[in-house]
């Protein structure tokens, strides 16, 4: 039974014998970057790095899943990097835009 499964993917139109496999199993190195940057401080993240990451990972999902054979290392490999992508911009617009150390308007008490 491994053997068939393993003769399927040999064979499948988007398997080891076809760059279809390749591209999106090499990308997984954009991802695994971005999740070791992680430990970055935001200062560091870069606003067009971040963004190309996510609309990358999002517009790729998408053709991912119109094309065929459908692509799902691509598919997966994309979610990730979209979902990497939109964690580090929450954390550069945390940072930029609502710094943790000032200080807040005082409420009036009726």
């Amino acid at each position: 039974m491994a053997a068939s499964k393993l003769q399927a993917l040999w064979n499948h139109p988007a398997g080891p014998k076809t760059i279809h496999f390749w591209a999106p199993t090499f990308k997984w190195g954009i991802s695994i970057a971005n999740i070791a940057d992680f430990a970055k401080p935001p200062e560091k993240l870069s606003y067009p790095q971040q963004i190309a990451v996510t609309a990358t990972g999002v517009i790729w999902s998408r053709y991912s899943t119109v094309i065929t054979p459908k692509n799902w290392n691509l598919f997966s490999v994309n979610i990730a990097m979209a979902g990497t992508g939109i964690y580090q911009l929450s954390r550069k617009i945390k940072h930029d835009y609502f710094p943790e150390g000032e200080a807040k308007p005082a409420v009036a008490s009726e």
